[in-house]
């Protein structure tokens, strides 16, 4: 079974910094189109970044210039928060496109949350 297991969020003061990591494990095949979302209360899920693993990104433009996603070879994905703002807290989720050893065909995976709060 394949997991996305997220960490790194927490209460910052507006203006500071975080780094979210987003670690994958399971029976995987390949990972593609790697990305961060967040879900703040009484809002819809919005995409914050992606990438390929071709190197394309793409960024909310409420977030261009202050966040920067990344990924290893390990297939762990990572979003560095920079001059963060108070709009900017919600539960963030990593997400993935992944193909197993048992079913080729990839699916998409998502991560359990992790709460980023920034204070004013």
């Amino acid at each position: 079974q394949v997991q996305l297991v997220e960490s790194g969020g927490g209460l910052v003061q507006a203006g500071g910094s975080l780094r979210l990591s987003c670690a994958a494990s399971g029976n995987i095949f390949s990972i593609n189109n790697r990305g961060w979302y967040r879900q703040a209360p009484g809002k819809q899920r919005e995409l914050v970044a992606a990438m390929t693993n071709g190197g394309s990104t793409n960024y909310a433009d409420s977030v261009k210039g202050r966040f920067t996603i990344s990924g290893d070879h390990a297939k762990g994905v990572y979003l560095q928060m920079n001059s963060l703002k108070p709009e900017d807290t919600a539960v963030y989720y990593c997400a993935a496109d992944v193909a197993t050893w048992a079913l080729a065909i990839p699916q998409r995976y998502w991560g359990q949350g992790t709460q980023v709060t920034v204070s004013s």
